[in-house]
């Protein structure tokens, strides 16, 4: 049952205490301090538990769980995952089986098994999944396209400074060979072009705006939705997100066709190494605001 935010703050759970974890987490502490606040932070947990004694501010020490299972035992409303894709593969089921579910990293669903099964679940139990839009531009326009099933086409271009990736094999020797080819030279480094499913795999923590593309534009799905993932050196301040779209064709003039078509550009200001712009953070506290009183299943927000 979703909670009434009006009267009594959701309780949250975090999982991942990186740069977006710690961010979250600053946040709602922040807004506790108001005299009326939407969300109280019940536990966190991290893969490794290294982190918590680096971080640089005060930390309430009574939120730290060893195991996701111990703070599922302290009831949240909401589980929010900012950590690795494999967290859902691992957790996503139990965690519906107590609460609804906030994925901070959809890259899970290329995994089509476990899409599958964690939209069984979210029937079965009766809660909710929920993922933000984060970087992703004209989500409900795209979707409202995906709705009259008239989207032809859509192509998500990300183009960061190579220090900001986080990649598997074999994208990561690639990047470190090709990095030496240039040498002193700025330049672009074309790491992937091809269907966003693989690429979730090669590069999870790196393309999450490309698999909310594929989870919004459900009728192309994970296999015809293109992803590019670009290394560029200049990129020093900023990541770059490009995402283009065909529609229908109409014929004009009796003889003439002419094809719908859009592309947005979003340059994101990032610190250097950041895998996340500064925008997008504050993109994500939107979404987790928004992730109430919806019907189970799994909802863009």
């Amino acid at each position: 049952m979703e909670c009434n935010t009006k009267t009594q703050p959701l309780r949250i759970g975090l999982l991942g205490f990186g740069h977006l974890g710690q961010f979250i987490y600053q946040y709602i502490e922040n807004e506790r301090h108001k005299f009326i606040y939407d969300f109280d932070l019940i536990f966190i947990w991290n893969r490794s538990k290294d982190i918590f004694s680096t971080y640089d501010k005060e930390l309430n020490q009574n939120l730290i769980v060893s195991t996701v299972e111990e703070g599922l035992q302290r009831l949240p409303d909401l589980v929010i995952e900012v950590a690795h894709p494999n967290v859902i593969e691992t957790y996503g089921e139990k965690i519906l089986d107590i609460c609804n579910l906030f994925i901070g990293s959809p890259t899970a669903f290329a995994n089509a098994s476990l899409e599958i099964a964690l939209r069984k679940k979210t029937l079965e139990s009766g809660h909710v999944i929920y993922i933000g839009t984060g970087a992703f531009w004209g989500a409900e326009d795209i979707n409202k396209m995906n709705e009259r099933n008239t989207l032809r086409s859509l192509c998500i271009t990300m183009k960061k400074h190579p220090n900001s990736f986080k990649l598997n094999e074999p994208l990561r020797s690639k990047l470190i060979d090709e990095r030496t080819k240039l040498g002193d030279q700025p330049g672009e480094i074309i790491m992937y072009s091809g269907p966003v499913r693989e690429l979730c795999q090669l590069a999870p923590n790196n393309v999450n705006t490309m698999a909310i593309g594929a989870i919004i534009a459900s009728n192309l799905g994970f296999d015809r939705v293109q992803g590019c993932l670009i290394a560029d050196t200049s990129l020093y301040d900023r990541i770059i997100v490009e995402i283009e779209l065909t529609g229908p064709e109409k014929i004009i003039d009796e003889n003439k066709q002419v094809k719908f078509h859009v592309k947005t550009i979003r340059t994101n200001p990032a610190e250097l190494g950041a895998v996340t712009g500064t925008a997008t953070l504050l993109s994500f506290i939107s979404s987790i605001k928004r992730a109430k009183g919806r019907k189970p299943g799994i909802h863009i927000v």
